[in-house]
């Protein structure tokens, strides 16, 4: 008689979770942060494998919380230290485990937290790309210690003997000492007459190969009200997770750096970035011209966009990074609507001519510091045409490139963008 076995819903998830929206008080209809509703498991029946039946503790997965701290940020942190204590074993299991962490009452992520959220994004984002996408930084210039290319060149003091052409280079010497008189002209040639073979430098040859670069990069991620709408904000961060793992675990030799821009910019730890959020927007006003001292820029409102001081933030930091090739990405989804003149912050709404004329000159400034410009533009609204011709006329200034996707295409384009867009024109023999 054949055996079967039930499927066990997993109730407590879907009650800590609900547990979570209650607490955070999000509503769920036209709302920055909206909360699926949790779908009941139902019941079901198949063939008994053999399989053992699951345990709760088996059935717990802890990516179901990390993704609602991923997306609420210190919202979700908070509603943990209110939850029922009927509950209190699953906050106890992540402690225990080294995820969580409380200090002063308040719960934080611990860096092994942080580590399994950049390994998670970083898989989710690769299972995306196409295949054959590389992990290297390739270039045009022949270098050391990569795949090898066609064609040979001239051994040069200094270069890798590794990457000598044995064949090539004993033709050389072959061929250089058939040419040359015999020392003895009254003695027959014969075809043993060039041996032995006596190599000199002039017949090295050397294959070309490869080269790679290091790359300092800096993300800039919109933190305007806007992003909150699609799940811009979340993609963004992923994406930045992803990169900074990816950097660690391939790339050591690379550098990233974050920097959040909304009505001014900071620059963001590594270690924050799974808990910053879209500024909550202030007004709601048609038309808005207020300026203010930069000094007192946190008393007014913060969800409007300076993409003006987050280049400048940026650039500045790489002025500090000791790389071959210097990247800024920009991650945006509106036109920037304020700037900074001296000491004197602009928001203005709707956007400006001179906001726009303020950040085309930061742009600028960037491209004369040898930083090139990748802007990534979030156009799901209707409407979000209207202002790509602003990043296309800062892609032209600054020589630098633009995509135009949505959130959901935006980990493909972001990474190929890193893998593949480090070429270099020039060629070194």
């Amino acid at each position: 008689m054949k055996q079967y076995r039930q499927t066990v819903p997993i109730r407590k998830i879907i009650r800590v979770l609900s547990e979570f929206t209650r607490l955070t008080h999000l509503p769920t209809y036209n709302d920055p942060f909206p909360v699926p509703e949790a779908k009941i498991m139902r019941y079901s029946y198949g063939e008994y494998e053999g399989d053992e039946f699951p345990t709760p503790d088996s059935l717990f997965n802890y990516d179901q919380i990390m993704d609602f701290i991923l997306s609420y940020g210190e919202k979700a942190l908070d509603a943990m230290a209110k939850m029922d204590p009927a509950d209190a074993e699953i906050i106890e299991k992540l402690m225990q485990d080294g995820l969580l962490d409380k200090v002063a009452g308040r719960y934080r992520l611990t860096p092994k937290a942080i580590n399994a959220m950049q390994h998670k994004a970083l898989m989710e984002i690769f299972a995306q790309l196409p295949r054959g996408t590389r992990e290297a930084h390739p270039t045009t210039n022949p270098g050391a210690a990569s795949e090898r290319l066609e064609g040979t060149k001239k051994y040069q003091y200094g270069d890798p003997i590794s990457e000598l052409d044995l064949n090539t280079t004993l033709r050389n010497a072959l061929a250089r000492q058939n040419a040359a008189p015999p020392v003895n002209s009254a003695a027959p040639s014969s075809p043993h007459a060039m041996f032995p073979i006596h190599l000199q430098n002039s017949d090295l040859e050397l294959h070309h190969v490869e080269g790679s670069t290091n790359v300092a990069l800096c993300i800039l991620i919109d933190q305007s009200g806007s992003m909150m709408r699609y799940g811009r904000y979340l993609a963004a961060k992923k994406v930045a997770m992803a990169l900074s793992a990816l950097v660690r675990q391939r790339f050591p030799q690379d550098s990233v750096d974050l920097v959040g821009f909304y009505s001014t910019a900071t620059r963001i730890r590594e270690e924050q970035l799974p808990l910053i959020m879209p500024k909550p927007i202030s007004t709601h006003e048609y038309m808005i011209d207020v300026q203010i001292p930069l000094d007192q820029a946190g008393q007014t409102h913060q969800h409007f966009t300076n993409l003006q001081l987050g280049m400048q933030m940026g650039r500045k930091i790489l002025a500090g990074r000791q790389a071959e090739q210097k990247i800024m990405f920009i991650i945006t989804d509106g036109q920037p609507t304020a700037h900074v003149d001296g000491n004197t912050l602009y928001l203005q709404y709707p956007p400006t001519r001179e906001t726009a004329i303020a950040t085309l000159q930061e742009s600028l400034l960037c491209m004369r510091a040898n930083i090139r410009i990748a802007s990534f533009a979030l156009i799901e609204d209707y409407f979000g045409m209207e202002w790509v011709d602003f990043i296309d006329q800062m892609t032209r200034l600054c020589k630098g490139v633009s995509f135009y996707c949505a959130s959901g295409d935006l980990a493909r384009c972001v990474m190929e963008s890193y893998l593949n867009g480090k070429r270099k024109k020039t060629y070194i023999a």
